[in-house]
């Protein structure tokens, strides 16, 4: 039996066949073991590993510090939103693939987000206009980067002539730009309609700056509604890389007041990436920064830290499993030295002020310089009041289609007669010219040279023909024929698809640009508006009732028919609306229409208020700039985002007086006792100029001293002042340097060499540096603005301590606890003048308000100093008071400046009003809500 068996396994084994298959048979049992131990036994591991194989680090933004003012009240601070983001995480076999899955996916996602009524987040540097055009949204340094990013260099420097585009980069239109991205680079095929098309370029824009890379999200749109953020979740598997995110949007509370110190918050620039990331790393490109003010000085503190959460994603890039987190940590709470209820008191104050005055002015045969109707008409077009692209809408109302056409009727007028002076045969010279129409050609020339078509850098000033032209003996014609024939005129400026031959056919396509684009420019329509208002083919009555129509004002079906019916004038109607401020001087922007005012803590140089009017509303600004609003501000005649407080600079008038003063008692040119006598004309000096008060009436000021000088604000006191100093005390010789460097050290005493301190952009002082005598009163080229004059003025109220400003109080974490605290610093002591001196100049000081109408009966003693400056003969004088409350234990200070408000009286009645709200002297609500126009002084008093 045993060798039976031994001999079937040697037959076997000796059969290759038999051998192959057993061991194909063993390893066929151990795949089948292997394949149901990896999938059976082992597969839910092995599949978990199979699928998490991609690692996403994800950011964990932090929420940004609240701000608030010294008394805890809330300005700026952060809401809950949600923002779509979208990736690049997808797999493309081709670049034309990519960008057409990529541009259909975005062109979904806006679509649904305006069909919800959200918009993407546009900080692109290229707008799109109603007519269907582009342009540049920003010039010089910002654009320069722009376009180094858009063609893909490191530097605008290393732009230049590229010969696969035919164009030099460094140079290239906004339509060159738009083209090269839309085809070029992100293969925006002709399918969508060109705004869907920009608008897709925009997005793509965006993601570009985050150099395609995977898991780097972009944010798209913030602050969406709950309908877009249930259309991207319940279409999340079609729209991939697109995703909901928890955010933070900034909020601020009386934006309007506080919008010039706060800044608002917006998206990383290209130029601020650069400059942040080279101190602090954890800056990214998708990252929201403080865009000016405190939000951007205190960035690094308010930010607070970044978290991040690590996480698998599968082949899609959604999200399955979160490995890792750490939390993010909120930022830093901030508080500020001001005080919000009075610096909006104080905004409401100035706002009435600065409306009281235009209303006295208003057709006032009386004024100085009065204010026509007219104009008050024209300013509702002017400064875009009413909207001039509704009236040819299709739901325009009758008063509009009635005032639309009339404009149609003399806008073909005026082309006919512009074509006829550019074409015909008898060309007229400028000067002969009607006033309109060397208005309308005025508007040409400059706007050929603003857009460089008419290059300042080609013109040669000293040519015959330029000259004659200058002197208004050319025509325009011949003017620009000329200029082609210098070459002069850049006609690729203008137009890159056409070559012209010779100079007739140049001059051809520059008369079809002027006829056909500028003709039709929103500014050149205002000038035919302007002259249909004044010659009264439009009236005022037309113009109330669009205000109406437009919802400028709210629906008054009483105020409409008196209107109507001529009970009631347009003047009288708008004089109404002036005054109670339903339209306001901000809106107008007639002289005047701006003015700023600082309040100060005397004893600890603390800022209290800082304001500046108008403002604006930054909510508008912060998160996703809302273009139209912003456009609209850049167009506002009356520069909203112009801080008045601190970058304003015009002459001081004679609030510089008290530095003279300094100056001559220090020096010893004067003493508290000497008196001296006003001649009228001061005749040491060779333009013999004159105290205001022998120009206002013949008269003089008799024999004064210095207290009664600056009661009286006697000029020809301090030119004797300045001329002392110019020749040490009569000493010497008159020296022009050397009366400027004594006026120079006093003022610099005084801080007014040099910044306050402020964490907000201010524009850098000017001290006189040339004629002393005129130096002396506050003229010659002596330039600060209202915040260093408020230092200056504190310095004064508290016998001289210097401060150096801050607009900050304290930082705290987001438990409470206090990281830093910070107050005024004591930048020197003037110790030049002693108790007798001080006593002198204080002593003056509250005579000018014991004499000051505005202050009559006041309950508070206050001292103070009124001013005016010239600065345009065509224009008010700009009106300033500084002073302090109370006289013999100052409490605060104020420094303002109604900018061509005529006169120093209507400053010094805010200043009265600042006070009585402070001191709580009167009924705040009357105080707030009183009548603009009471108390007003309608001429334009000289009397300091």
């Amino acid at each position: 039996m045993f060798e039976n068996i031994k001999e079937v396994f040697r037959m076997f084994f000796k059969s290759r066949l038999a051998v192959a298959a057993v061991l194909m048979t063993v390893l066929f049992g151990v795949l089948l073991w292997r394949v149901f131990y990896l999938q059976i036994v082992k597969g839910e591991k092995y599949q978990d590993n199979y699928t998490l194989k991609i690692v996403k680090e994800r950011t964990l933004n932090s929420t940004r510090g609240n701000i608030y003012d010294r008394n805890g009240e809330l300005l700026a601070y952060n809401e809950l939103a949600y923002s779509i983001t979208i990736e690049d995480n997808g797999s493309y076999s081709s670049t034309d693939k990519k960008n057409e899955s990529l541009n259909a996916e975005i062109a979904q996602v806006i679509t649904a987000l305006e069909k919800n009524g959200d918009a993407i987040t546009d900080d692109f540097k290229i707008d799109r206009t109603g007519e269907g055009t582009y342009e540049f949204n920003v010039t010089g340094t910002s654009l320069k980067r722009f376009l180094a990013d858009v063609y893909g260099e490191s530097s605008y420097d290393d732009l230049g002539m590229n010969k696969k585009l035919g164009y030099d980069t460094s140079q290239a239109t906004v339509d060159q730009v738009m083209d090269y991205l839309r085809n070029d680079c992100y293969g925006i095929d002709d399918s969508y309609s060109d705004e869907m098309a920009f608008k897709i370029t925009i997005v793509r824009f965006a993601m570009a700056q985050n150099a395609y890379q995977k898991y780097i999200a972009t944010t798209i749109a913030t602050n969406v509604s709950e309908e877009s953020v249930a259309y991207i979740s319940e279409h999340a598997q079609e729209l991939q890389g697109v995703e909901v995110m928890d955010d933070t949007i900034r909020k601020y509370n009386n934006s309007e007041y506080f919008a010039s110190i706060l800044g608002y918050t917006g998206k990383i620039s290209s130029e601020e990436y650069a400059k942040l990331s080279e101190t602090d790393d954890s800056y990214t490109t998708n990252d929201v920064v403080g865009k000016g003010g405190i939000e951007q000085y205190m960035d690094s503190y308010l930010k607070g830290e970044k978290g991040y959460e690590k996480l698998y994603v599968d082949y899609l890039g959604k999200a399955i499993e979160v490995i890792d987190r750490k939390e993010s940590k909120a930022g830093n709470n901030l508080y500020l030295s001001l005080d919000s209820d009075l610096q909006i008191a104080v905004y409401n104050l100035l706002e009435q002020e600065i409306a009281g005055i235009v209303y006295s002015n208003i057709d006032n045969p009386s004024s100085d310089i009065p204010i026509p109707i007219t104009d008050v008409y024209f300013a509702l077009i002017n400064n875009n009041v009413i909207d001039l692209s509704h009236f040819d809408s299709t739901d325009a109302s009758t008063a509009e289609q009635s005032v639309s056409a009339i404009f149609s009727a003399r806008q073909d007028v005026v082309k006919s007669q512009l074509r006829e002076q550019l074409t015909g045969n008898t060309p007229t010279d400028f000067k002969d010219l009607s006033e309109e129409e060397q208005d309308y050609f005025t508007y040409i020339i400059r706007r050929l040279r603003k857009n460089n078509i008419l290059a300042d850098s080609n013109i040669d000033t000293s040519d015959e023909v330029y000259q004659q032209w200058q002197q208004g003996e050319c025509s325009p014609k011949d003017y620009l024929n000329h200029a082609i024939a210098q070459n002069w005129i850049d006609i690729t400026q203008f137009t890159v698809d056409e070559k012209y031959s010779d100079s007739t056919e140049i001059y051809d396509a520059l008369c079809n640009y002027i006829l056909e684009e500028l003709f039709y420019e929103i500014d050149f329509s205002k000038i035919i508006y302007e002259y249909l208002i004044t010659g009264g083919q439009i009236s005022g009555t037309q113009l109330c009732l669009i205000l109406f129509d437009q919802g400028v004002l709210p629906y008054n079906e009483e105020e409409i028919a008196a209107l109507n019916n001529g009970s009631v004038t347009a003047v009288s109607f708008l004089k109404e609306k002036i005054q109670n401020l339903e339209i306001t001087p901000a809106q107008l922007a007639l002289d005047p229409c701006s003015g700023s005012c600082v309040v100060t803590n005397t004893k600890t140089g603390e800022v209290l208020a800082l304001v500046t009017y108008p403002g604006y509303d930054s909510n508008r600004l912060a998160n996703n700039v809302d273009t139209e609003y912003f456009n609209s501000l850049q167009d506002d005649k009356s520069l909203p985002q112009y801080n008045y407080a601190t970058q304003q600079e015009t002459a001081p008038g004679s609030t510089f007086k008290m530095v003279t003063s300094t100056a001559g008692l220090a020096e010893g040119s004067i003493t508290i006792g000497e008196r001296i006598r006003d001649l009228g004309v001061y005749e040491n000096v060779s333009n013999h100029p004159k105290c205001w008060i022998f120009s206002s009436n013949g008269g003089t000021h008799g024999e004064i001293n210095v207290s009664e000088a600056l009661r009286d604000s006697c000029n020809y006191y301090f030119y004797e002042v300045g001329y002392r100093l110019a020749t040490n005390n009569y000493s010497t010789a008159y020296n022009d340097s050397l009366g400027i460097e004594k006026l120079q050290k006093y003022a610099s005493l005084f801080g007014l060499n040099e910044r306050t301190g402020i964490e907000i952009e201010e524009a850098a002082p000017q001290i006189a540096n040339e004629f002393p005598v005129m130096a002396a009163i506050g003229q010659s080229n002596n330039n600060y603005t209202t915040v260093q004059l408020a230092r200056y003025v504190t310095a004064v109220a508290n016998e001289g301590t210097v401060y150096q400003y801050t607009l900050l109080n304290r930082l705290e974490d987001s438990d409470g606890n206090v990281l830093q605290t910070f107050e005024p610093q004591v930048r020197n002591q003037i110790d030049v003048l002693d108790t007798e001196e001080w006593n002198a100049i204080h002593s003056g000081m509250r005579m000018v308000v014991e004499n000051t109408k505005e202050f009559d009966g006041f309950p508070i003693e206050a001292a103070g100093k009124t001013g005016t400056a010239q600065q345009n003969l065509k224009r008010p004088n700009h009106a300033l008071f500084v002073g302090y409350a109370p006289y013999d234990d100052p409490e605060i200070s104020i420094a303002t400046r109604i900018a061509y408000g005529y006169t120093s009286h209507n400053a010094a009645k805010l200043a009265r009003n600042v006070f009585a709200y402070y001191f709580n002297v009167e009924n705040e609500d009357e105080l707030l809500n009183g009548q603009a126009a009471n108390g007003n002084s309608s001429s334009n008093e000289i009397s300091d």
